[in-house]
């Protein structure tokens, strides 16, 4: 992101003419970190959004086996999904902490777009860092760049046709993909009056947060951190940020 002297550059608003999104991520607690207050604004609009957790999130708690950890944060995602209006929310069970950028990946998630036929498709910052010096995890690099490709798999019934069963049929539907948090962000949206139940939504995920560690860890405070400057470059108290790629001719 370009910046002039006299700090980051203005965001422009996000599109918000669509019905339905699908957002794609690696882990649970993913979309907390940052988009469930964007979420719970697009709900309250009468929007369906459905999540997609690629996998269970089972190896992000040290102290719990992995089958137990699973149990664990699918309940914690449901739950945080439900605070901000989102009733469908599909795990792959493909592999936590491993996942690797590919065709079985755009495979995977290409069903699941064919399946519900989004008109956007949301998803995490899939850049080699945060922006400066803070390096990306690389779960969330393969799975943004796959969620990316599968906007444009879905729609070719030649690719991954195996999929095309029992009433599935190609999706050419997306008109855009949006990589939230992306240090090259160009637009974002008002999470003003939503962003206490983004808030909520990060405390859902209690076990995940006392799993880490992090000592005297407030929700509010972090979201703060990066809702608040992101809200002055669009001119409100809160906002969002994303990374938009356009999948229609000229825009």
């Amino acid at each position: 992101m370009d910046s002039s002297p006299d700090g980051p550059a203005p965001l422009e608003p996000v599109d918000e003419s669509w019905e339905r999104a699908l957002v794609v991520v690696a882990h649970p607690d993913d979309v907390e970190f940052g988009t469930a207050a964007a979420v719970a604004r697009w709900t309250d609009q009468g929007k369906t959004v459905v999540y997609c957790m690629v996998t269970s999130g089972e190896a992000g708690i040290d102290a719990l086996p992995p089958e137990e950890c699973r149990m664990v944060r699918v309940a914690e995602q449901i739950e945080s999904a439900r605070i901000v209006g989102v009733d469908t929310v599909d795990f792959l069970g493909l592999p936590d902490g491993v996942l690797e950028y590919g065709v079985a990946l755009r495979h995977a998630i290409t069903g699941v777009v064919r399946l519900h036929r989004p008109e956007v498709i949301i998803t995490n910052n899939f850049r080699e860092t945060w922006g400066g010096s803070a390096p990306n995890q690389p779960d969330h690099m393969a799975v943004g760049r796959a969620a990316l490709n599968s906007a444009g798999d879905a729609g070719n019934r030649w690719v991954f046709s195996d999929q095309l069963i029992e009433g599935v049929e190609p999706w050419g539907g997306v008109k855009q993909v949006w990589a939230a948090g992306s240090p090259d962000a160009t637009h974002a949206v008002d999470t003003t009056d939503t962003f206490d139940r983004g808030v909520e939504s990060l405390a859902a995920h209690r076990a995940y947060i006392e799993g880490l560690g992090w000592e005297n860890f407030d929700p509010a405070e972090f979201l703060e951190g990066v809702s608040r400057p992101t809200g002055g470059r669009l001119g409100t108290t809160h906002a969002a940020s994303f990374e938009v790629f356009s999948l229609q001719w000229g825009q």
